[in-house]
């Protein structure tokens, strides 16, 4: 008999009615509201998939071998993602990040044996890339860049996009995404766009002033490498008081402990449910709401 491993975990991740968020205007335009549960792969987020995906592909070229060190930029998620799969395939990771992230990350990174280097919170994550391809040039390890990296989006492609068009019968009419790094919403878009050109994909972004852990919006010289203008067919601002609000309340109201970028996505998501009529709307809830508890976020 053959059993799975932790690898095997990733993916196929549940698709949710959301049940009593949706007010009445939303029913009565026979609109659907889903959240992807991404917090259910096995180190809590979306990330697992392209970090796994990164991994693997970098191995097959070639370009890394078991007991080499990795080093990645990372605002949380992405490195917990990549500690976690280093771990299971036996690499070392270093992982550069602003001080000012949740302790619970540091914490998950660290339990998976990763080495942390926290940068200052002024510098942000834009401090913290130049200092991860620094570090590379002085020979200290290997980038996979998750903002760079064409095999980011792929793991989208391949996995996150077909599971939701299987599952709601290609019936998705809008895909609302979180944009950090843009792989979620780069990936889905290429595969529902060839299924469907018609499915509107919107990405959600921080209003000016709003700090949300997950969402950025970059200075024109550190877009993504893998990001493509043409592949968003619009971009909605939320504000962080909403998203900490909604983010609440899923948890409150539904049942669906998430995170704070999870609760601005999914305020989007109702924002379109109340302006369109026979439609079905995904949503990206792209990680666990218990990462960040000593934020203040979720109030005791």
């Amino acid at each position: 008999m053959t059993y799975k491993t932790i690898e095997d975990t990733i993916g196929n991740t549940p698709l949710v009615q959301l049940v009593r968020l949706v007010d009445d205007d939303i029913r009565s335009r026979n609109n659907v509201v889903l959240g992807k549960l991404e917090g259910n792969n096995p180190a809590g987020s979306v990330k697992d998939r392209p970090a796994l995906s990164m991994i693997r592909k970098a191995e097959a070229r070639g370009r890394i071998k078991q007991g080499d060190t990795l080093i990645e930029a990372t605002s949380g998620n992405t490195g917990i993602a990549l500690a976690m799969a280093a771990a299971m395939r036996g690499y070392k990771m270093l992982l550069i990040m602003p001080e000012d992230l949740s302790l619970e990350r540091r914490q998950s990174m660290a339990a998976y044996g990763a080495e942390i280097l926290l940068t200052p919170q002024t510098g942000g994550m834009e401090y913290a890339r130049d200092l991860a391809e620094q570090m590379q040039r002085e020979g200290k390890g290997i980038i996979l860049d998750q903002f760079g990296n064409p095999d980011n989006p792929l793991a989208h492609y391949e996995g996150t996009g077909p599971e939701i068009w299987r599952d709601t019968e290609g019936r998705i009419t809008h895909f609302v995404s979180a944009m950090g790094t843009t792989g979620t919403i780069m990936g889905v878009s290429q595969y529902l766009k060839e299924q469907n050109p018609k499915v509107e994909i919107v990405g959600a972004q921080p209003e000016e002033g709003s700090r949300i852990p997950g969402i950025r919006k970059w200075p024109e010289a550190y877009l993504p490498k893998i990001f493509d203008r043409s592949r968003v067919d619009r971009v909605e601002n939320v504000s962080q008081a909403a998203s900490e609000s909604t983010a609440r309340r899923m948890a409150a109201v539904e049942g669906i402990f998430c995170g704070i970028s999870s609760g601005g996505a999914c305020e989007v998501a109702l924002r379109i449910a109340r302006q369109v009529e026979n439609a079905t709307i995904v949503f990206i809830v792209c990680d666990r709401g218990d990462r960040y508890l000593s934020t203040g976020v979720f109030p005791a």
